[in-house]
This record gives C-alpha cells, sequence and structure tokens, in this order.
C-alpha cells in the first residue's frame, strides 16, 4: 500500500495522489505511506499540499475486512494511526488542498475534511459520514475535523444523520469550496492552491497551530480514552 501513496513536487506544490486501483481503503500501510509523504512534505516545505485520490474514489476509509482480522493490540494500533494522521493532516503547517476525485466516505470524508480546503469532483459521488447509519460512535478527533469543514447549520445532518452528499449538495451547503469537472480538477485545484502558497510559512504554521489549538488538545485527549472503550 507504500506504493500507492504517490509524492510529487511541482511549482511550489506537493501533490499526494492515493491510488491503491480500488477504493483508497484505509490500513495500517495506507497511514505509513500517507505519512511518509507528508514526512517529505515537511522536509521539502512547498507552498502548499494537494491530496487527491484515483478518479472515482477518494477513500472510501476503514477497510473493514482486513481491520477486523487483526490481533486486538495491532487492531488498537490501526486505530491511534487513523486519529493521529488525520490529526497530523489537520494541523499541517503548509496550506492543504483535497482534490475529491471521487466517493469519500467515512475516513474518507474525514480526510477531506481535514484539510483547510475542499473541492469535489462533478459526478455521481458520495461525500459521507457514515458511522451512526453502519452504528460506529464517531470519536472526538473526527467530530473536531468535521465541526471545522461543516458549517454549524448543517451539523446535526452530517456528522449525527449520516446525510450523504452529492457533489452539488455538498456545495451548497458550503462543505467544500468548489465543485469541478472530474477531467479538470487537478488543474482548478492548482489553480487554487498556488496562492497559498505565496503565505508566509512561518506566520502560517503557527496561526495555524493556535487557531486549532484547543480543539486538537481535547481530541487527543480523548483519543486514548475512547480506544480503551471509555
Amino acid at each position: 500500500m507504500a506504493d500507492a501513496v504517490a509524492y510529487a513536487l511541482q511549482d511550489r506544490l506537493a501533490e499526494i495522489v492515493l491510488d491503491d486501483g480500488k477504493v483508497n481503503a484505509m490500513t495500517p500501510a495506507f497511514f505509513a505511506g500517507l505519512n511518509a509523504a507528508l514526512d517529505r512534505a515537511e522536509r521539502e516545505a512547498p507552498g502548499a499540499v494537494i491530496l487527491t485520490g484515483r478518479p472515482g474514489a477518494f477513500s472510501a476509509g476503514l477497510d473493514l475486512k482486513l481491520l477486523p482480522t487483526l490481533p486486538p493490540e495491532e487492531f488498537q494500533t490501526a486505530l491511534r494511526a487513523f486519529g493521529r494522521t488525520m490529526l497530523r493532516v489537520f494541523t499541517f503547517p503548509v496550506p492543504t488542498v483535497a482534490a475529491v476525485s471521487g466517493h469519500a466516505i467515512a475516513g474518507g470524508a474525514m480526510l477531506a475534511f481535514a484539510c483547510d480546503l475542499r473541492v469535489m469532483a462533478d459526478g455521481p459521488f458520495r461525500l459521507q459520514l457514515n458511522e451512526v447509519a453502519i452504528g460506529l460512535a464517531l470519536p472526538t478527533w473526527a467530530l473536531v475535523l468535521a465541526q471545522a469543514a461543516v458549517p454549524a447549520g448543517w451539523h446535526t445532518e452530517a456528522l449525527l444523520h449520516a446525510r450523504a452528499y452529492t457533489p452539488e449538495g455538498a456545495l451548497a451547503r458550503g462543505i467544500v469550496d468548489a465543485v469541478a469537472p472530474a477531467d479538470r480538477l487537478l488543474d482548478d485545484v492548482r489553480a487554487l492552491a498556488a496562492p497559498l502558497a505565496t503565505l508566509d510559512q512561518a506566520a502560517y504554521a503557527t496561526s495555524k497551530r493556535r487557531h486549532r489549538a484547543m480543539a486538537v488538545t481535547w481530541a487527543e485527549a480523548r483519543l486514548e480514552e475512547e480506544l480503551a472503550g471509555r
């Protein structure tokens, strides 16, 4: 899976492309690959980072076929990596833009929400936190990400009622910042990200950290408790 996370840097824009040839289901290897790409971005200090998926599939979230087969300790480690990786994206010290290339379900929606801006490909795609619908309680860290991305008036339907959004529905609610033709998605996202790359990096990183500090501290404090079932 690590090989399914590609990284490229051009014109001060780093692009992280998720493509496992399927639906970009999240596994321990997925988190390792994504973190390796984020490590490289931190070393190279681009002006902005674009995260995208394969055409038609940004990410379907956690691999619910693989994870339940893991030994208990590995399962807990995977869930811990899930939360910490998403919070890392949320607090990443350079601007981040999600080019939502297709379905973004559960963890896929969380990854989009962790980014500063979101552009969704036009098409028959869903953006959805479906956890409550399938009997899973959302962890505090996921609620923090969603509350930052989803305008307050839509919190109940998006977070608690598992509402599935089309690209236009998400745009109408301000959950995504734009919708682009699928064949022009990356071009439009690069144009959106380019002005972000001109921001002062030190000022941006400090301001972002301070802006999100209280929510992230709260989420991190709850992460271990919730993994333990408390």
